[in-house]
């Protein structure tokens, strides 16, 4: 039998607004830290994992991709 072997995590990839890419560790952390880490105001920016759109409450990490969309207040 052979020995169990660790399988490093991937990084979370980030898309931000500004269509920059980022990594970052691979978590877990909530979406509502994540932001915090990131300097962005939940109220300004909603937020997808893997294409799905998440609450701040939901959790993030491993090889998710998280993509940052910010929202265009004004009237």
């Amino acid at each position: 039998m052979h020995p169990a072997r660790s399988v490093p995590h991937k990084a979370m990839k980030i898309l931000l607004p500004d269509k920059s890419c980022r990594d970052a560790e691979p978590g877990p952390v909530t979406v509502d830290a994540l932001l915090a880490e990131l300097g962005f105001d939940p109220v300004d920016v909603i937020v997808s994992r893997n294409g799905t759109l998440v609450t701040e409450d939901a959790v993030v990490g491993n090889d998710d991709e998280i993509r940052i969309i910010r929202i265009a207040h004004g009237g």
